[in-house]
């Protein structure tokens, strides 16, 4: 089954002007032969170098970094690919192909490429098979879309991350994290076999029992290695409708514990939850989901037997499992309409070990309120370490971990209240760190060379020995800073 959706990304309506020819000397493009130029090869797609293009890859999600690349692929095949990045390596250009819809996974500038090629990935975005157990799809192809052949199918993913508009390589790159990776683990955790492009342009296939190596190197690599090209991605049997439960509670520490107990029962399919500002402080807000068949609905009484919430404050919503995973769209088209999806969002998502998260969280809490956060979500729920088997997916040592996201709109959106909220990050960044804590780097953290080392460590010689092996000249993905 394969299934040709609709073109998105950097182009709408015709192609913009593309380049011809590059010249090594002033490392610039040309749209013709020129003297001192080298053609570039023949392309399925093409290389732009049109300002309006350049800008669109100069920003992402965060509205903060702004790096402008020299030029766009807008790959026509997989062998543009292979074509640009071994281009790329005879004459020192940088190439950043992690690179998605630029939403959402990327808020300081990791995908961008100061002078160098961004890889529009969202123009490779084919559903090839669809299978009982398993999909393959192109890189570019969104979670949404695949969601959308699969559910009439009564299959799914099993981890997905809370928006679905994001592509199957942008989130496989960093690791790709929803309310049921409990129990699933996380998207990169629940690919079966990648199709690569690595940084020295070979395209090579990679399994737990091929190339083994660099499918461990690219699953959460955060692009360093090469481009996902294609994703053979799981499928599990999911049941038609969702029941959706939320509580309030007043104690940090009681919301964690029942959180926790939760997850070691496995009672629901999905358990999330958030810090939500009341009339006196913070309250806690747990969000739980069962998948059920219509003819057998849940027992409230059973789902919810034990827990510490608030009395009267239980909600029930019974929706299709589609919208549940899709739950999201009307906010977002809500945001959009309003101007506030386009505003700074300078994020912070860190995982915090569990012996630690109520003095952690609660700390932290203390320094945010509504106005620093531009009344964005804070998320809070835990997850099982033993579920996550990708080696560069950095989380702290112990069974379980609280994942804590601070998804900020920046108000006003002015360069003084984007520092301030950036520097309030590192704080927060260097004292989880100071527990053992990690981050989910997708977010507002500036890191050096420094600290990757030890957001990697105890793996960092080996995030190191797989760049040399499949990226010996440094082209891919500079804009995380780590090498």
């Amino acid at each position: 089954m394969t299934h040709a959706l609709p073109r998105r990304g950097f182009l709408t309506g015709t192609l913009a002007a593309a380049v011809a020819a590059y010249c090594p000397e002033a490392k610039a493009w040309s749209s013709g032969a020129g003297p001192g130029t080298i053609a570039i090869p023949q392309l399925d797609g093409q290389l732009l170098t049109d300002p309006a293009t350049l800008a669109k890859a100069a920003d992402d999600f965060g509205h903060i970094v702004h790096l402008t690349p020299a030029a766009v692929l807008v790959p026509g095949s997989v062998a543009d690919i292979v074509k640009l990045i071994r281009f790329a390596n005879a004459h020192g250009i940088q190439v950043s192909g992690a690179r998605g819809i630029g939403e959402s996974h990327s808020t300081q500038g990791q995908s961008q490429v100061a002078a160098g090629v961004v890889i529009d990935m969202s123009a490779l975005h084919q559903i090839h098979e669809i299978n009982d157990g398993d999909a393959l799809v192109d890189a570019g192809v969104r979670w949404i879309d695949l969601l959308t052949a699969t559910v009439p199918l009564g299959k799914s993913p099993p981890t997905l991350t809370d928006y679905i508009g994001l592509s199957v390589g942008g989130t496989l790159s960093v690791g790709g994290i929803g309310g049921q990776a409990f129990h699933a683990g996380l998207q990169v955790d629940n690919v079966l076999e990648l199709t690569v492009v690595t940084g020295e342009g070979e395209l090579r296939t990679c399994s737990p029992t091929e190339n083994d190596d660099l499918f461990d190197a690219v699953r959460a690599g955060l692009g360093q290695f090469g481009v996902i090209v294609q994703a053979r991605v799981r499928l599990v049997n999911v049941k038609p409708k969702v029941r959706v439960y939320t509580a309030l509670y007043n104690d940090l520490g009681t919301f964690t514990s029942d959180q926790l107990s939760l997850i070691a029962g496995h009672r629901f399919d999905y358990v999330e939850g958030s810090a939500v500002a009341g009339a006196s402080g913070w309250q806690y807000q747990i969000e739980l989901a069962k998948y059920y068949d219509p003819a057998s609905p849940p027992d409230d009484a059973a789902q919810l037997a034990g827990l510490s919430y608030l009395a009267g404050t239980v909600t029930t919503v019974d929706e299709g499992y589609f919208d549940f995973a899709n739950r999201l769209a009307p906010l977002v088209a809500f945001l959009q309409q309003i101007g506030a999806w386009y505003l700074p969002h300078p994020w912070l998502n860190l995982f915090v070990p569990a012996a630690h998260v109520v003095s952690f969280v609660g700390d932290a809490l203390a320094q945010l309120n509504p106005a620093n956060t531009g009344n964005g979500p804070i998320l809070l729920y835990p997850i099982n370490r033993k579920r996550f088997d990708a080696p560069f997916t950095r989380v702290p040592h112990g069974p379980h971990a609280f994942i804590f996201s601070v998804l900020r709109f920046a108000v006003p959106p002015v360069p003084g209240t984007i520092a301030a909220e950036v520097a309030q990050n590192r704080a927060l960044f260097d004292a989880v760190t100071a527990i053992g804590g990690k981050r989910y780097p997708i977010d507002s953290v500036p890191m050096s060379a420094a600290d990757w080392k030890e957001h990697f460590e105890p793996r960092f010689n080996a995030f190191a020995d797989a760049k040399a092996a499949f990226d010996p000249n440094n082209v891919m993905t500079p804009g995380q800073g780590i090498f």
